[in-house]
């Protein structure tokens, strides 16, 4: 069974080798026809190889192991480069909406030959392909910088299909071009602010699920007493590896041994059930 880092990488490497053959596609076909804008759009493919790099070093990055510097290991290295990925995408979409409300306001149309509309057509299902595979990888792997990568494919194959709709219809409206383009990049730059949202909030630390306060209570209620509970939950996740810390109300007549060894067992019920490893804080409970 391939690992989240495995196919961290494999679709990093993929984005790389597909960006790189359009990139020589483009940029050939081009040079040949003198398209400016295909030669332009060329770059733009290869510019795109630089989200795929952030998305292979921080899968790399996340998967090293745990050091005297970072004790907890690297997991939170792929939110990082989500947020790095999620701030370009933004780019490309606040540019993308200043080209085509320029183009509005100057009342320009798009013009491309035949053999560019065919390439930028052809570039577009296979961007659009490549943003699936993304988006695929990023719900097996549980990864926010897939999905980031995966929207960074599909607005260029936006750009692209854009390109082909303003040279079918650009002769009999004019402003399809520049319209459709002000909406994709507000599309993008929706998806960009989303994809930076879920990446910084775990980073910045989130309040427990109701979900897990209810699985913890269950857990030392079962090993402590039924009239035990928790509460100041912390969770701290860095990527496959969680922390939880938590308080917990114990009988106050309990010995100190026995208090330990029932602790112990909350302990390890919390790492086999929820996978997390917990510390725990005890406290004496309150006496109606």
């Amino acid at each position: 069974m391939i690992t989240a880092t495995r196919l961290g990488i494999l679709e990093g490497a993929v984005s790389i080798a597909v960006n790189t053959l359009l990139f020589l596609l483009k940029f050939s076909v081009g040079r040949r026809i003198g398209s400016i804008a295909m030669i332009a759009d060329a770059w733009h493919t290869l510019s795109d190889m630089l989200t795929s790099v952030v998305v292979i070093l921080g899968f790399w990055v996340a998967s090293t192991r745990a050091d005297k510097r970072h004790p907890f290991g690297h997991g939170r290295a792929e939110l990082i480069a989500s947020v790095i990925i999620a701030t370009l995408l933004g780019v490309v979409g606040f540019n993308f909406f200043s080209e085509s409300a320029t183009r509005l306001a100057s009342r320009r149309s798009a013009e491309f030959s035949i053999m560019a509309v065919l390439i930028f057509g052809a570039s577009a299902i296979i961007k659009e392909a490549l943003a699936r595979f993304s988006f695929w990888a990023g719900r097996r792997a549980n990864a926010q910088s897939l999905a980031a990568d995966g929207w960074h494919h599909r607005s260029d194959a936006a750009a692209s299909l854009l390109i082909v709709a303003g040279a079918i219809f650009g002769l009999r409206w004019w402003w399809m071009d520049s319209v459709l383009g002000m909406g994709v990049s507000l599309l993008i730059l929706y998806a960009a602010l989303d994809i930076l949202r879920s990446s910084a909030s775990p980073l910045l630390g989130e309040a427990p699920d109701p979900d897990l306060e209810n699985r913890l209570n269950t857990i030392v209620r079962k090993h402590v007493s039924p009239d035990s509970s928790v509460h100041h939950i912390h969770v701290h996740r860095y990527g496959n590896h969680s922390e939880v810390s938590f308080h917990v109300r114990m009988p106050p007549d309990m010995h100190l041994s026995e208090s330990h060894d029932r602790i112990t067992a909350v302990e390890k019920d919390v790492n086999s059930s929820l996978s997390m490893q917990a510390t725990i804080h005890t406290e004496p409970l309150q006496q109606p």
